[in-house]
Order: structure tokens, then C-alpha cells, then sequence
């Protein structure tokens, strides 16, 4: 890991790490803090003015006295290299700093000025290389991005020293890391409006102030704003473009909102008249119009034509038509571009081929320095990556990634549930493909995605560094930079792991529109499925009196409640399930298992209002948390009528007291019989993601696994895969097994919005099969991957043959 990363606080006085070394008592060279007084240049940017004082107030919050201004024995001293006196005149070597996107310096001075003993330095090649270097020395401290916004207080307050061994220098790897604030009407706007803006009564420049603030702690500097009907227009309030422009955040806008435009707050005209082909002269007035106000501030200019509120473009018949129209309106867009702001050939640039989009890219005219930022699929699996021709582009390539999503099959807005090795891995590779311009992570309402924000920036500052932890040593940095406890690591990583088998937003086994149908899980897996959460809660448990009194509120809104809320969820469920298949046969403990659904269902609610008190009153909705959009969200349980009576068991925590010694209960019905993997020749294995102890990607096309079982008469050979796609746009996954010296093809094809692809992306998972049959001893057999990157997800037996 990056110095500069390995260097951060975890709460033990004395400790000191390669680059930044923070400790409570004075080591040989240190800086004390104490009293430290904050110089930022005379004629400073507003950023780096703010940063300056932002650097002093969290000094502050580590309970020591510091103050802007001038005069001091210990100064640090912030801005940006050629416009600070003081650091330019100090004779470092900045060099590295020249012509360095957002890159910052850290050195430490003795005797650097009369009147100054020492002196810590933080010089940025722009103003935001000097506010990430702030705020990288903040974190080091202790002061975690997250102070405001969850809550997390620092780790310890009182006399602190920072050490260097050397000057420290860092910077990005991609170059614009955002936000996309979505999907806002059950969580940041009523928060914002109802909470904490109820002047604004609504998403107001207080709440774009502290987002702003957020992703410059983050390292992050873009943001597409929300955009829902509920929330207006970002630029209705002239006052919130200011403000970014003050923090340094590059405004842009989504896939649907070209120009900077709100369509769903802002067109006036009846919506059939959003249509280039036919309405072509005041759509372009209308983009005009955004141009001529907002073309002073930095932006990052969205291009193309989707319908209002995320719906397809109007006009055009065919393939063909459709094409021809985009390419007249791209057209259309530079030349407006080259009249109110300035050449295109010098303003960044988007181009989203998001969903119907995707398949028009062949046939457009796209200038070249214009970025393609490819989209998921909205479950967090990369639709297309760039060949080698795009990847040539001179604009380069980004990446729309979803971290939450509203829309079909199901969707997810309630908690934060992709887990970050899957991130990682998607977003890995599509680093290696050259995606490295943008990356922008719909993330709903930002609460309650902190942990994965985290991991989203930090991945998307130093990828390397960030794939190389893996997701465990990932969250263990994380744990012990937010909570000074490393094991809440464990609680993390197996809360992603059960969750990503499915989702809380997708206990529901059925399509909206489709009959009902229950989950079709054996009761033993059902069985072990809690009982992880069962043994997650326990150590949860365990681990909670180990947390310090100013750390609690944080701790639960990061840790607590997303694991207790996605385990009653399942316990709710579950029990309706159950309770559905056995009320006619035995009705007594069909009640019972009623109560029990009714209590986990209260137990819900009434955790979600203790995350909905005080601050962050109204910021968190349970999913489905009303009746719109029905077509692509969850049904809302439906609970036993309360007379039923029967006992309400307290069925997690009886697990957890069973499961204390962290010892499986044992399984009450056989799950399908796996097979063993033996052999692997080209594979590595990625923990975090997947069952069992994570997926097998395939290194290179023709990498083997030798599969074992202890015998097969005539049997269902099924194999599952993560629903990834390859790296050539449209191609099947393909793998051949051998069995006593005959090859057997099989594949996965990669649709989109198709059955298939519904199913398994709610899985995560998707399933080829064939039909073996032979003796009745042991089976063994060959597994070979057709392409690189393949995710094998475990291959088990059914007895018979294999349903069509």
C-alpha cells in the first residue's frame, strides 16, 4: 500500500508506520501539533482559505489548539506550489508537483523562516492536490471523512507529533471521481427538507455545501446532482453552482441529462416536444440557455439525448434513424459548446451509452476526445469494456457504476449490499482495459453507503494499492481507521458475503406482475443462512462494549444497523414462508411461526426508527418504503392478521446462543451435494464474493480445475458462475468439461433485461447444466475456462437428468 495510505492513525499511542508517522508523545524529528498554527497564502483560493481553516478545526476536534494566521514557533503550512510564499521560497523540491493533476507534497521543515522552528508542509499542484494533502494529514490524525456524516468521532484526543521520513508524494490514478446522488425522494430529500434545510424545504446549498465537503475528504471532485421531479433542478438555486466552484467540485450531470439540464424539473414543454426530430430549435435553446449561465464554472459536459426522467430518446425509427439523429445532435452540441463556453477540443466531455443506448455506439459519429463512459448493467456487472481501438481514444473511457438502483427486476435502495471485492474486481478490470478518465458510483442517498464510498475512492485514488488488500484487508484498515477495532472487519465481510447471496430489497422469489412463488430454498439452507446471521450478531454483540461512548452513534449507523436490519429482514421472511407452507397442516406452529414474523417485522421497525431520531430524522426508508414504482420494487410482507396469536420466539437470538462457540448448528435437510475442487492450474481465488470461500477467476482462457464427487448413476452436473461479462462485447461465457476423456461445451450467454439476466443478477450468480451419466463410483472430471476472467462459483449434483 501507498505510503501515505499505510500512514494513518489507529488509535495506539506511540504507533508510526512508513510515511506519515502520528504518535502521542515526541520521537526524534517530530512536529508537535499542539498550538500549531495554520498558514495558508495571503491572496489564497477560496478552497485552500477554506481548507486551511477546515485543517485548524479539526485539530480542534482532536483536542488540541490551533488557529490561522502568521505567527508561531510551529506552523503547517498549506497552499498550492507557486502561489504560497512561504513554500515556494523554502527550497524544496516540487518538481514532481508540475503538471500533476491533483497531486500533493508533504515535507517537514526545521528552521525553515525566522521565528519558525519547524514547519509541516503541505503543498498541493492545484488547489485540490492541496486539499486532498489537508485532508490526507487529517485522516492520518484521526479526523475521518465521515465526522459529519455518520457521526464517527476520532479515535482519541490529545497531544499529538507527526513525523516524516521523507517528503511524501501522491496523486490519483483516475482523474474524475464522483457522486451520483439518485433515487432521493425516501431518504436525503425528505431529510434535507423535513431535518436539516427546512428552510429550503428541500435538497438546499446547506446539504450541497456538506456533500461538497465530503468528496473533497473523500478525494473525490465530481458530482452529478440529484434529479429526481421531488428534488427540482440542481441549478434552480444559482446559488448551489457557486458553491461548488468554491469547494473545487466538477459539475456534471447523468446519462439522461445532457448539458446540465433537469429535464423532469426544467422542460416546460409538453414532454413529446423533448424531441430533436421534430422539436430541434427549442431543445437547443433550452441547452443554450444552461451554457450561457453555468459555462464559467468547471464542468464536465454531458453530451448525447435520452427521453425525460431516464426514458429512451424520442425520434428516429430504425437502428439507422436513431444513429443519424444522435450524430446530428452531438454535432449540434459542440457547436453550441464552441459559442457559450469555449473549444470543445478542451472541455472534458461525456458520452453514456446507457441501456437502449449501448447497442446505437457502432454507428455514431463520436469526436474523439470525447469520454465513453460505460455503464453496468445496474447490479454492479460492467456491460462493455473499451477494445483497443476505443481504449486509443484520446477523451479515454469512464465507468457509470451502481451502487444502489431503482428499477427492474427488483430494486435495491434500502442498504448498502454490494460487496467491495465485487467492485474491486469490476472495476480492476476495467482500470487494466483503460477506463481511467471517470468513474462516478450512483449511490443513492450516501447514507447508508459509507463503508462502500470508502472503499469506491479509495479504490479510485491508489486501484493498485486497493485490490491488492483484497476486501478483508481492506475493511480491517478500514475498522481500525474508523473504530480502532480491526475484528468489526469480520462483522463487514460476512455481512457482505450472506447479502450478496441475496439481497435484503430481493426476498421475493417472484417478478412484480408474476404469480407468487416462494424461494424454493431447502430448510436447511434456510437453516444456515440464519444461523450466519445469527453468529454475525453475536459478535456483533460481543465486540459492542469494546466501543468507546463517543463512537456508539457511528458504530451503529456503520456497523449495527445494517447487519440487524438485513438479518430481521430475513427472519421475516423466512418465517412468512414457512409459516404460508404449513398453516394447513399444522396450524399451531404455523402461528407461531406468524408471531415470530409479526415480532422480527416490530423489532424492524423500531431499529429503523432509532436510526431515524434525532439528526437524521427521515433519512432512511426500509424498502419497499411506499407503493410507487411498483413494477420494479418488492411487495411489502404481508403480515399474519395480529389475532392469530402463538408464541413470538426470538428465533436470531436463539441461534446466536446456539452458535456461541461460532460452531455451525447442525444441518436439519442435505443441501445439493458440491463438488470438491481438487487440482487448479490458472485461477486465483477472490474472497468476498460468491459462496463458500469466494469465486475462482480464471487467469488466462484454458485454465483447469479437477472436480471430484464420490459417484454419479444418472445425474444433473450443474456449474455456476458470476453473472460478469467478458471483455468482447456480447460473447457467451464459455468452459468445456471432460469427463473420462469426452469434452462437453457449455455457456452462459450474457443478455440484458432478458429472464436470464433477471434471475441472475438477484442470484449474483447464473447456472449452465448437463446431464452426466455413468457408474456409480466416484466422479472426476475437467473444468476448463474458454476466456480469461471467467468467475467459477462451485458445481453441484442433482440426481436424474437435467430439466430443459
Amino acid at each position: 500500500m501507498r505510503a501515505l495510505l499505510l500512514g494513518l492513525w489507529i488509535g495506539l499511542a506511540g504507533a508510526a508506520q512508513a510515511g506519515l508517522q502520528v504518535a502521542a508523545k515526541a520521537t526524534p524529528g517530530s512536529m508537535p501539533l499542539d498550538g500549531a498554527v495554520i498558514v495558508a497564502a495571503p491572496d489564497a483560493d477560496p478552497l485552500e482559505a477554506f481548507v486551511a481553516q477546515d485543517l485548524a478545526d479539526d485539530l480542534k476536534r482532536l483536542g488540541l489548539r490551533a488557529s490561522v494566521g502568521n505567527k508561531g514557533a510551529v506552523q503547517v503550512w498549506i497552499g498550492t506550489a507557486g502561489r504560497h510564499p512561504a513554500i515556494d521560497a523554502a527550497g524544496l523540491d516540487l518538481s514532481r508537483l508540475k503538471g500533476c493533476w491533483e497531486c500533493f507534497q508533504i515535507a517537514l521543515l526545521r528552521d525553515p523562516a525566522p521565528g519558525v522552528r519547524q514547519a509541516l508542509v503541505v503543498a498541493g499542484a492545484d488547489r485540490r492536490g492541496t486539499a486532498y494533502g489537508a485532508y490526507t494529514l487529517s485522516q492520518a490524525l484521526g479526523v475521518s471523512p465521515w465526522h459529519w456524516w455518520a457521526d464517527v468521532a476520532p479515535l482519541q484526543r490529545g497531544p499529538l507529533h507527526v513525523g516524516l521520513d521523507a517528503p511524501l508524494h501522491d496523486g490519483p490514478a483516475v482523474k474524475y471521481r464522483g457522486l451520483f446522488i439518485n433515487d432521493e425522494d425516501w431518504g436525503l430529500q425528505p431529510w434535507a427538507a423535513h431535518t436539516f434545510e427546512p428552510e429550503a424545504r428541500n435538497i438546499g446549498p446547506r446539504t450541497y455545501e456538506q456533500v461538497f465537503r465530503l468528496l473533497l475528504r473523500l478525494k473525490g471532485n465530481t458530482l452529478w446532482p440529484a434529479m429526481h421531479q421531488v428534488s427540482g433542478a440542481f441549478n434552480a438555486n444559482p446559488r448551489h453552482a457557486g458553491l461548488a466552484q468554491r469547494y473545487g467540485i466538477v459539475m456534471g450531470s447523468s446519462h439522461a441529462e445532457p448539458l446540465l439540464r433537469n429535464n423532469v424539473a426544467e422542460w416546460k414543454a409538453p414532454h413529446e416536444q423533448y424531441n430533436y426530430a421534430t422539436h430541434a430549435e427549442p431543445v437547443r435553446d433550452y441547452w443554450a440557455e444552461r451554457l450561457k449561465a453555468n459555462g464559467r464554472y468547471d464542468n464536465l459536459y454531458t453530451l448525447g439525448m435520452r427521453g425525460i426522467h431516464d426514458s429512451g430518446m424520442q425520434g428516429g425509427g430504425t437502428v439507422a434513424e436513431k444513429q443519424a439523429l444522435l450524430n446530428r445532435l452531438l454535432a449540434d452540441q459542440r457547436e453550441l459548446l464552441a459559442k457559450h463556453v469555449g473549444d470543445p477540443a478542451t472541455l472534458p466531455q461525456i458520452f453514456v451509452p446507457y441501456k437502449e443506448v449501448l447497442p446505437l455506439l457502432p454507428g455514431l459519429a463520436l469526436p474523439d476526445d470525447v469520454t465513453l463512459v460505460w455503464p453496468d448493467d445496474n447490479f454492479g456487472y460492467i456491460r462493455q469494456f473499451p477494445d483497443a481501438a476505443q481504449s486509443r481514444r484520446s477523451g479515454g473511457s469512464g465507468v457509470y457504476y451502481h451502487l444502489s438502483y431503482l428499477g427492474a427486476p427488483l430494486s435495491y435502495l434500502w442498504l448498502s449490499t454490494t460487496p467491495p471485492a465485487l467492485v474491486a474486481e469490476e472495476m480492476g478490470r476495467a482500470f487494466d482495459a483503460g477506463v481511467q478518465r471517470l468513474w462516478v458510483a450512483n449511490a443513492g442517498d450516501i447514507k447508508p453507503h459509507e463503508v462502500n464510498l470508502s472503499h469506491w475512492f479509495d479504490l479510485a485514488w491508489n486501484p493498485a494499492a486497493v485490490r491488492a488488500q483484497g476486501q478483508g484487508g481492506y475493511l480491517r484498515e478500514l475498522a481500525r481507521r474508523l473504530f480502532g477495532v480491526a475484528e468489526i472487519a469480520e462483522i463487514w465481510d460476512g455481512y457482505y458475503r450472506v447479502n450478496f447471496e441475496r439481497r435484503p430489497e430481493h426476498l421475493q422469489f417472484h417478478l412484480p406482475g408474476e404469480r407468487v412463488r416462494r424461494s424454493g430454498m431447502a430448510p436447511a439452507a434456510v437453516h444456515e443462512r440464519l444461523t450466519r446471521f445469527a453468529m454475525l450478531l453475536h459478535s456483533l454483540d460481543t465486540l459492542r462494549p469494546r466501543i468507546a461512548a463517543a463512537q456508539r452513534d457511528g458504530f451503529f449507523q456503520l456497523v449495527e444497523y445494517p447487519l440487524r436490519a438485513s438479518a430481521l429482514a430475513n427472519e421475516r421472511f423466512f418465517a412468512l414462508e414457512r409459516y404460508a407452507a404449513t398453516m394447513e397442516r399444522d396450524p399451531a406452529g404455523a402461528r407461531a411461526l406468524a408471531a415470530q414474523a409479526v415480532r422480527a417485522d416490530r423489532r424492524l421497525k423500531a431499529l429503523t426508527a432509532r436510526y431515524n431520531s434525532g439528526r437524521w430524522a427521515g433519512i432512511l426508508a426500509e424498502e419497499p418504503a411506499d407503493g410507487l414504482w411498483t413494477s420494479y420494487r418488492q411487495q411489502a410482507p404481508l403480515l399474519p392478521a395480529a389475532g392469530l396469536g402463538g408464541s413470538a420466539p426470538d428465533a436470531l437470538r436463539d441461534l446466536a446462543n446456539a452458535a456461541a462457540d461460532l460452531a455451525p448448528l447442525p444441518l436439519i435437510e442435505p443441501i445439493a451435494p458440491l463438488l470438491r475442487v481438487g487440482a487448479a492450474d490458472g485461477w486465483r481465488r477472490v474472497p468476498g464474493i460468491g459462496r463458500g470461500d469466494g469465486v475462482l477467476a480464471a487467469r488466462r482462457a484454458g485454465a483447469t480445475l479437477t472436480l471430484e464427487s464420490p459417484g454419479t448413476d444418472a445425474a444433473c452436473l450443474r456449474v455456476h458462475v458470476l453473472p460478469t461479462y467478458t471483455l468482447a462485447a456480447g460473447e457467451a461465457w464459455q468452459a468445456e468439461v471432460l469427463v473420462d476423456g469426452r469434452a462437453y461445451p457449455l455457456r452462459w450467454p450474457r443478455g440484458t433485461q432478458d429472464a436470464a439476466w433477471a434471475q441472475g443478477v438477484l442470484a449474483n450468480r447464473i447456472t449452465a447444466s448437463l446431464t452426466l451419466t455413468g457408474s456409480a463410483g466416484p466422479l472426476r472430471l475437467q473444468f476448463k475456462a474458454g476466456q480469461a476472467d471467467l468467475m467459477f462459483d462451485g458445481a453441484d449434483l442433482l440426481p436424474g437428468a437435467c430439466r430443459p
